[in-house]
């Protein structure tokens, strides 16, 4: 008997042992954006190339690092998009673009795929990282999004990092609202360029988060707001099917609802990742004559980028594995 009790007991001494050995090896997956639009080769300089790839696999790395030590994947997408939105290269946070207005205007929204709380805030102009704002308005208060001096009220009331709104300035910003006033005074034809900053990740405990951070579209105005702060349209977590984090012309992607489209596909056609992802951004918005494209990660830590625009900045990373980084189709 006391030999039978013995053997039960280093049983299911193995068998914790053999549990906690199995949650620590689970796959995890981190994945960013930093935006979708015209952009040329030929423009591209090795300089600026460089210097993408470069922001996209520190981004990469520091979300990848909160996975690896354990952490959860709102901290790691949250993480990474800080790193984003202080980065000038792209249009969130201080390399915000210019309404017709003249000013920065922000937006970003947040949501966990554990919990599906979100929260999102929008025209914002003087909160150093507009991501932070959006974790507080859905971990700290009863509602999911606000705006403007509102939402900047919340920031102070919860000592969220402010600056002076020109800190946002950058010249090169600033010459594209330039350009863009020209082109509509003498009604010739201007690009809109695209730019979205956002992250998605998978951590060891199965749990999915989504993060998505703006500045909007060069000489907006009448306060427009885009698609990445709603919920459903440019940012979606939900853990029965995937996050998913998207960039291009917002009112294409709010109209198609395409992040939850793609959560939908999956979790009630039995699409997988790749093909939902493919189908909503491929097929779905290039029929509705839409632009972008999303970064989106399942429960299983597959990957999916699609674009259907001139290129996206993108980039993923892997337990045990190296960044990954790309701008346009190789």
């Amino acid at each position: 008997m006391v030999k039978l009790l013995t053997a039960i007991l280093v049983f299911m001494a193995l068998g914790n042992t053999t549990a906690f050995a199995s949650e620590d090896t689970r796959p995890f997956a981190i994945a960013v954006h930093g935006g979708a639009g015209t952009m040329s080769r030929a423009a591209m300089t090795p300089e600026r190339e460089r210097a993408y790839h470069a922001a996209l696999r520190t981004a990469l790395q520091a979300g990848h690092a909160v996975l690896a030590d354990g952490g959860t994947s709102l901290d790691a997408v949250v993480a990474a998009v800080r790193i984003l939105e202080d980065n000038p290269l792209f249009n969130a946070g201080r390399g915000a673009v210019f309404t017709a207005e003249g000013r920065n205007e922000l937006d970003a929204a947040i949501m966990d795929g554990a919990t599906l709380n979100a929260g999102a805030i929008a025209a914002v102009t003087r909160v150093r990282n507009p991501i932070l704002l959006a974790r507080a308005v859905m971990e700290h208060s009863p509602h999911v999004f606000l705006i403007g001096e509102g939402a900047e009220a919340f920031a102070a009331e919860r000592e969220i990092p402010f600056v002076d709104p020109r800190w946002f300035h950058t010249d090169e910003r600033w010459e594209a609202l330039e350009r863009a006033r020209a082109a509509e005074i003498s009604r010739a034809a201007h690009e809109i360029p695209y730019g979205t900053v956002g992250a998605v990740a998978l951590d060891r405990s199965g749990n999915l988060a989504a993060a998505t951070s703006t500045g909007g579209m060069t000489n907006k105005r009448w306060g427009r707001v885009g698609d990445v702060p709603v919920i459903g349209a440019g940012t979606y977590a939900d853990n029965a099917s995937a996050a998913v984090s998207a960039t291009g012309h917002g009112e294409y992607f709010i109209r198609s609802v395409v992040a939850h489209e793609i959560a939908a596909r999956m979790r009630l056609a039995g699409r997988t990742l790749e093909q939902a992802a493919h189908e909503v951004v491929m097929e779905v918005l290039v029929e509705r004559g839409g632009s972008g494209g999303v970064i989106a990660v399942d429960r299983h830590g597959n990957v999916s980028m699609p674009f259907n625009s001139d290129g996206m900045y993108r980039g993923y990373m892997k337990s045990g594995g190296e960044p990954v980084t790309a701008i346009f189709r190789d």
